[in-house]
């Protein structure tokens, strides 16, 4: 295994929020960087109201996790791997006791075939006003 890295940046997810790409692929492991529910070229979130002030007043947690998957998706393909090559993730909600149940019911769905190891981390905030972002490493040949 090299300890050699290389870098990839999908030009069909969302842009990332800082200075790093979408993933980092070392040997044959690709490392994502967290990937939240944004859409690439607007400052749309699904399932995110916001206030005047652009403050969050609600989020739909089905809509985030769901347009978080897709994003997951994109990125792994663009990087030569995919949803099948999952082998652990890293799951940050902001409001464990509201979506846990939700989002656990939807990757349990999408995750029928494919059961990485995963942890389940409730943060008071994320970089952009979303309610779940995913940080996953998957093979790739």
């Amino acid at each position: 295994m090299s300890d050699r890295s290389e870098g990839y940046t999908s030009d069909r997810a969302p842009e990332p929020v800082g200075a790093f790409p979408h993933a980092r692929r070392v040997g044959n492991l690709l490392f994502l960087s967290g990937i939240g529910p944004r859409r690439r070229g607007t400052r749309e979130i699904p399932g995110v109201t916001l206030d005047a002030d652009g403050r969050v007043v609600d989020h739909d947690i089905e809509a985030q996790t769901l347009a978080v998957f897709d994003n997951v998706r994109t990125v792994l393909e663009d990087a030569g791997s995919d949803w099948s090559r999952i082998v652990d993730v890293t799951v940050f909600l902001t409001d464990m006791r509201r979506d846990f149940a939700t989002f656990n019911r939807l990757y349990a769905e999408h995750f029928r075939d494919n059961q990485p190891t995963r942890t389940t981390i409730e943060v008071g905030a994320l970089p952009t006003p979303i309610a779940v972002e995913l940080k996953v490493i998957a093979t790739v040949d």
